[in-house]
């Protein structure tokens, strides 16, 4: 039985397909994409200005995008007789570039609606379409109605968050059109505890980073050497003796390490130098990492003293040269503008940039003289910012597939999973039933692009009070390691035999079945230590924490075992998923059976015996997971 509020909402939804289409469409419509409500922090605030211009961008499908798992299994099977003949650029352009089929569909329909060919532009790489129109237009196109968004900052947006609809022959054609659901305002954190800063950005979209839990100052008597206490304080030393981590690196004039930070956040050089005297003497004299600016005028100033600005790409560099020495080039990806990994990405594959800049000029903000694949690539890439999983699911998916498209060139991508267990990090948001993030108690809410399954996402551990390095780690208790299922990207097959035996485990542990997708993909997949990490932030000897730690630890493992395949003549291990969750690669990870991740007003889950949703695979076991990546061909 209907409503009277149910059928005034189904009234309005007829009057406003009628008003944006007119008596007669003149074709048929569906919806492509919507928001069940606006995304937290905005509201609907007036009806937008039919004469305000929008440019209308229309990114268009990729070919062959749904072979995108079947090529990259080729290459990165250890079963594969292809494995590690990973692709080039002109390979990856050839084969996913938009057909011109779908560049001509989109012409004709707008053309057939009115819009002159003049007026539409087409990217250099076809896989953009850009129109500018009025919003009567749009609204007449898109079947729909927008409106101006007001957020609580007091900025406003146009958008129409109820939802866009395209014709039924179109839809094949086009992932997503922007402006429409997709709002500037999304958070995205690094990992590590408060809040560090909000970088200002294009269009007024902004991150908000933070940083390493729990921050404190400590004496330098308090702090301990080699790889004893590491209860009370984690060094080098202990990253060592835990991973049994002792490589001989013997390639580090061609191989290649990467870290990514966003503009302003450069490590400082003196707080490296105290670092590495103190708890990685070898690696004293170590370069500065390279730096490579993306959209960005902006240099390095390795000399900053705020910690705000300072302590997550301290943090992560310090970690990595440590651990790998002073002859290994490491190298900084500094993201300008928004900060949005869709600009790292342009920078890496000149076929996914679109017009001034980014995947989606709305949210990312408009760049002239964008970098458009003209960066160099590392082998190697260790990522310490995500966000919830809460943008428009189109944007993600797309966003996914080029991680995935740049695997395929060789690239192992690391991702920290998140520093509040199963709620979404930073903003600690959880899923209302109607699915909008909320804060507090609600169903679980993973972090994206952790949750893409072409990424390596990495939780943390903690050697437990009391305990030695020669005993089990746990999931950390200063923090929830990141980790869950997505309620985006299915689970991937290389997956499945191990989540299947976790989800059968679960069944005698009091977690709520209707809380999580137990069919999405799971994160993380690995874990190393995040807690309590010694670093040196603004001259003083710190103890920090967070999966910011363990993804730089993960990552230089990884570098390591690159090294020695090149040493062999063989090439980098690129995306590694495949290989680390098959039975070849038993007895790589140490398991991590005690501890939860909780969120949500909840637990979250338990750490089991095999893969979980806290620590992953486990830990690694450097000698083991060396030993079978030097077996594959």
């Amino acid at each position: 039985m209907l409503t009277s509020h149910t059928l005034l909402c189904l009234l309005g939804v007829v009057a406003t397909l009628t008003n944006a289409l007119g008596s007669s469409p003149p074709f048929p419509r569906i919806l492509h994409e919507r928001r069940m409500a606006p995304p937290l922090g905005w509201h609907p605030l007036r009806r937008a200005d039919p004469d305000t211009i929008l440019p209308l961008s229309i990114a268009l499908r990729q070919s062959n995008i749904h072979h995108l798992d079947d090529y990259l299994f080729d290459v990165a099977d250890p079963d594969s007789p292809n494995y590690g003949r990973w692709w080039t650029p002109e390979q990856i352009i050839g084969t996913f570039q938009p057909s011109l089929e779908s560049s001509e569909t989109v012409r004709e329909w707008l053309f057939h609606e009115g819009i002159d060919a003049h007026r539409v532009d087409l990217s250099k790489d076809r896989a953009y379409l850009r129109v500018n129109v009025s919003v009567s237009e749009a609204e007449r196109l898109l079947a729909t109605s927008y409106y101006v968004y007001q957020h609580e900052d007091g900025s406003e947006e146009v958008g129409c968050h109820h939802g866009y609809h395209l014709p039924e022959h179109v839809v094949e054609h086009v992932d997503l059109v922007t402006p429409t659901v997709h709002f500037e305002k999304v958070r995205l954190h690094a990992h590590a505890g408060r809040r560090k800063r909000s970088a200002a950005a294009a269009s007024d979209y902004s991150w908000q980073m933070r940083r390493p839990q729990g921050v404190s100052a400590t004496k330098p008597s308090m702090v301990y050497a080699h790889a004893e206490n590491c209860d009370k304080m984690a060094t080098i030393d202990c990253f060592r003796a835990l991973y049994n981590f002792y490589p001989k690196l013997t390639q580090t004039h061609r191989n290649t390490v990467g870290v990514v930070e966003t503009t302003g956040n450069d490590l400082n050089g003196n707080d490296l130098d105290i670092f590495l005297k103190k708890f990685s003497p070898a690696a004293v004299g170590a370069q500065l990492p390279t730096f490579v600016g993306i959209d960005t005028d902006d240099k390095p100033d390795f000399g900053e003293t705020d910690p705000n600005l300072i302590s997550e790409a301290d943090l992560d560099f310090e970690l990595m040269i440590g651990l790998l020495g002073k002859e290994q080039k490491v190298t900084l990806y500094d993201i300008g503008q928004s900060g949005s990994f869709n600009f790292l990405l342009d920078a890496f594959d000149a076929s996914y940039c679109s017009f001034e800049g980014g995947d989606d000029p709305e949210i990312d903000g408009v760049v002239p003289n964008e970098d458009c694949g003209d960066k160099p690539r590392s082998n190697v890439i260790s990522i310490s910012f995500v966000g919830g999983e809460d943008l428009p699911p189109a944007y993600m998916q797309r966003q996914c597939t080029e991680f995935g498209k740049l695997s395929m060139m060789g690239i192992t991508f690391l991702v920290a999973s998140g520093d509040d267990g199963v709620a979404s990090n930073g903003d600690n948001l959880c899923l209302a039933a109607n699915g909008t993030p909320v804060p507090g108690p609600g169903a679980f809410l993973p972090n994206f692009p952790a949750t893409c399954p072409y990424v390596t996402a990495v939780g943390a551990t903690q050697v437990d009070p009391g305990k030695s390095v020669h005993d089990p780690e746990s999931a950390p208790t200063a923090f929830g390691s990141g980790g869950g299922f997505s309620n985006v990207f299915p689970r991937p097959s290389f997956q499945e035999r191990l989540v299947q035996r976790y989800l059968a485990q679960l069944g005698r542990h009091a977690v709520d079945p209707t809380l999580f997708n137990s069919s999405g993909r799971g994160i993380p997949d690995v874990a190393a230590n995040g807690f309590p990490t010694a670093a040196v932030i603004a001259g003083n000897y710190s103890i920090v924490g967070g999966t910011s730690a363990s993804t730089p630890i993960f990552a230089a493992i990884v570098a390591a075992v690159n090294d020695a395949r090149l040493a062999l003549g063989k090439s980098p291990v690129g995306p590694i998923n495949p290989a680390i969750y098959s039975i070849l690669f038993t007895g790589a990870f140490h398991d991590v059976t005690n501890g939860t991740n909780p969120g949500c007003g909840t637990n979250g889950f338990p750490a089991l015996a095999g893969w979980d949703p806290v620590t992953g695979l486990g830990t690694p076991n450097f000698p083991q997971l060396l030993l079978q990546f030097l077996a594959l061909p």
